[in-house]
C-alpha cells in the first residue's frame, strides 16, 4: 500500500490526544517504513523560522559575538507557512532575501546601571508572526555599563540542514498491542502547532515519494 493510499483514507489517521503542544495520532494500516519517514520528517522535515544571520552593532557583555550569535539562532521563532516561502523557492532568488522570505528582529538592551537579564520579550520583529514562542528565554547577562544591540534576520530552514530549525522537540513511534497500529508522538518546539506539524509532514512525506517515482520512471525511461 502507498503512504498516498494510506493517508488518504481517513480511518488511517486518528487524534488521541492533543494540547497546545504534543499530539499522539494513532497510525492504522501504514506500512512501517512509511511511518518512520512521517515520524522523521515530523522532526526535522517541516520547514520553521529561526535567526540565520546576525549583524552585531554593539557587544560589549561577557559572550563573544559568536556566542550570542549562536543563542539568538537557538531561540524557537513561531511560523507562518501560508504567509512565507523558504528562500530557494522564493521569487526573489535574492541571497539578500526580500519581506516573502526574510523577517528582521532587532534587538537594543540600551543602558543600565544594575546587572540584568536580557530575555527573548526584549527581541523586536518587522513582522507581529515571526516573534519568539516565549518572553522568557534568557540570552545574556549583562553587567553595569554593559549592552547589546543586535540586528537579526531569520528565514525558514529545515531541521536537516541545523537543528535550530527543527519543528519538533520530541518525535516518537510506538508499537501497540495490534500489529497494524502504531503510535505517532510528537512535541513542537512551539514554532508551529503540533497538529500543523503532523498535516505538513503527511505533504512532505507524500511530495518526497512522488518526487522518487517520477526519478525512477525518468531513468527506466
Amino acid at each position: 500500500m502507498d503512504f498516498e493510499d494510506s493517508v488518504q483514507d481517513l480511518s488511517s489517521l486518528e487524534v488521541i490526544s492533543k494540547d497546545s503542544q504534543k499530539i499522539a495520532v494513532k497510525l492504522k494500516g501504514i506500512p512501517l517504513q512509511y511511518a518512520n519517514a512521517l515520524r522523521r520528517v515530523c522532526l526535522n522535515g517541516v520547514p520553521t523560522f529561526a535567526v540565520d544571520t546576525v549583524d552585531i552593532i554593539e557587544n560589549s557583555s561577557v559572550l563573544p559575538d559568536e556566542g550570542l550569535a549562536h543563542r539568538l539562532g537557538l531561540i524557537p521563532l513561531t511560523t507562518d507557512l501560508a504567509r512565507f516561502n523558504e528562500p530557494s523557492k522564493c521569487e526573489c532568488q535574492s541571497e539578500t532575501g526580500c519581506s516573502n522570505c526574510k523577517v528582521m528582529l532587532v534587538l537594543d538592551s540600551g543602558d543600565s546601571d544594575v546587572t540584568r537579564t536580557v530575555i527573548s520579550n526584549e527581541l523586536s520583529s518587522e513582522d507581529d508572526s515571526i516573534k519568539p514562542t516565549s518572553d522568557k528565554i534568557p540570552i545574556v547577562q549583562l553587567a553595569p555599563g554593559q549592552k547589546i544591540k543586535v540586528e537579526c534576520y531569520a528565514r525558514l530552514g529545515r531541521g536537516t540542514e541545523h537543528a535550530k530549525w527543527n519543528s519538533a522537540a520530541i518525535s516518537t513511534l510506538t508499537d501497540t498491542d495490534k500489529e497494524d497500529v502504531k503510535v505517532l508522538t510528537v512535541e513542537s518546539t512551539g514554532a508551529l502547532d503540533p497538529e500543523q506539524i503532523i498535516i505538513s509532514g503527511v505533504d512532505e512525506v507524500s511530495n518526497r515519494i512522488s518526487q522518487f517515482k517520477e526519478m525512477i520512471d525518468q531513468v527506466e525511461a
